[in-house]
């Protein structure tokens, strides 16, 4: 009797599967170039990651490379080669970490104040500079940062200079202690602006009677952004800061690399900068490569459930 229940309820599920399809065909339609463009370009290069298994040979290639377990993650993890790749992956940790610290409620501030800003056309168009930078690419970002701390005629030195700080121009970009902060900042007049369209949006979802309310209790504006305007957009924060957290070793690695050089290897050398010169130049080792990349994978994916798991607790809100 249960396994007919059973039977009856998968199709029951079926058919309730095909009414919908049917009904919202249209917009699985719409659906089917993302799904297809996941398949080919994020599911089915996954094959590859069999290569961090074996001693890959570029000429025999994957199905006929030998197989050799966990060699490659022994070696990365502790061979000869393995400080290079620490040294990578605390780069990596500190700069995305203190991004996260400096460059994630800068975002949220933003769109703070631009709810706070009442004259719609102002907004929009401050809202519209502030975007810009996103949509430069990150060769042109590198070469407007070369030019601002070029010794002598960068901005930045003559200001310096003029000021008292420092006695003359000095070349940042030689120097490993400046590099993180060079990074961060850089970064974050790039994608604050465009950040902000979340939580911006999110403000917008806020019902106004909410902040009529809280006038009619004597609320200053500022009590109204701190008991109204942060507890209402409070999901989306944790939503993008659980995503925030899984991305923690994925630093882009394009303005890295077109601003590092080896004098500053030791702050400046990431993991995807790492991999790179592990995989395509130098020893082109892709094994070791690839396995770099699934260490670093893995890490990722451990990051977002742990976080998803500790706000599903303290906050009642997660991804899934």
């Amino acid at each position: 009797m249960k396994k007919d229940k059973q039977k009856q309820k998968t199709k029951l599920g079926f058919k309730d599967a095909i009414s919908a399809l049917k009904a919202d065909w249209q917009i699985y339609v719409l659906l089917l170039p993302l799904v297809i463009w996941f398949l080919l370009f994020m599911y089915k290069p996954m094959y590859g990651l069999i290569i961090s298994f074996k001693d890959y040979s570029l000429f025999k290639g994957i199905e006929a490379s030998p197989w050799v377990g966990l060699d490659n993650f022994k070696e990365l993890l502790f061979g000869a080669g393995s400080t290079y790749f620490w040294r990578a992956f605390k780069n990596t940790f500190l700069i995305s970490f203190y991004g996260l610290i400096f460059g994630f409620p800068a975002p949220i501030i933003l769109a703070l104040m631009f709810n706070e800003v009442k004259d719609g056309i102002y907004r929009r168009g401050i809202q519209t500079l502030l975007y810009l930078p996103h949509f430069i690419s990150e060769v042109i970002i590198a070469g407007i940062v070369i030019a601002f701390l070029q010794p002598q005629t960068g901005i930045i030195n003559i200001l310096l200079v003029k000021v008292g700080i420092l006695e003359q121009g000095i070349y940042f970009l030689v120097k490993p202690e400046y590099f993180r902060s060079i990074y961060i900042l850089s970064g974050m007049w790039k994608e604050t602006g465009f950040a902000s369209i979340v939580f911006f949006a999110a403000l917008s979802g806020i019902s106004p009677a909410l902040y009529e309310a809280a006038k009619v209790d004597g609320a200053t504006r500022i009590q109204q952004m701190l008991n109204v305007s942060i507890p209402g957009i409070a999901p989306t924060i944790i939503i993008m800061l659980i995503i925030r957290i899984g991305q923690l070793l994925s630093v882009g690695y394009e303005r890295v690399l077109l601003l590092y050089q080896p004098v500053t290897y030791e702050t400046a050398d990431i993991l995807n900068t790492y991999i790179y010169r592990l995989g395509l130049t130098g020893s082109t080792d892709f094994s070791l490569a690839t396995a770099a990349v699934f260490f670093n994978a893995i890490i990722g994916f451990v990051l977002v459930r742990t976080a998803n798991s500790i706000s599903r607790k303290v906050s009642e809100t997660a991804l899934w």
